[in-house]
């Protein structure tokens, strides 16, 4: 562990100290490393709730095939497979953009995935009528949604 010099009153003190021990004067380093460590966690996150995003749309969206086809043979006209059809496919996309926007330290690109998990917890709150696991995706959509949001937030420009 290296020492540096304040600036201020001239001690030696860690590189990794965000402040001189003596006269409280800011270490400009440290607090660029503590900025970049939490948007790796940040970026790290996005990516790899992408990614499960991104391997659930197959589940889901078989799943929900399955569940349109029986719907479709017992003629009981519900919609639970198509609703899950769909939030497949909003997984899908708001799993490819957290991919492609990991690294941004932009909110807007940051709060774009949140529109479309939102969107697809929302399209299917009550349609698990004949969907039974049909609630755990909308449930899994409103968790990655509430991660998005408060990454949104926790991301600064730079």
């Amino acid at each position: 562990m290296a020492m540096i010099k304040c600036e201020e009153c001239g001690n030696e003190y860690s590189e990794r100290a965000e402040k001189c021990p003596k006269c409280g004067c800011p270490n400009q380093d440290a607090t660029v490393l503590v900025a970049a460590r939490s948007k790796a966690i940040w970026s790290s996150g996005r990516l790899i709730i992408g990614i499960i995003s991104m391997v659930l749309f197959a589940l889901i969206a078989f799943q929900s095939c399955a569940v349109g086809m029986s719907n479709t043979i017992k003629n009981n006209h519900a919609t639970s497979g198509t609703s899950g059809f769909v939030l497949a496919f909003l997984i899908l996309i708001a799993g490819i953009v957290a991919v492609c926007t990991r690294n941004s330290r932009s909110k807007i690109t940051t709060m774009i995935p949140t529109l479309f998990y939102w969107f697809g917890a929302l399209l299917t709150v009550g349609a698990g009528a004949t969907y039974g696991d049909l609630p755990i995706w909308s449930s899994l959509a409103f968790i990655f949604w509430l991660v998005f949001i408060i990454a949104g937030f926790k991301t600064k420009k730079g």
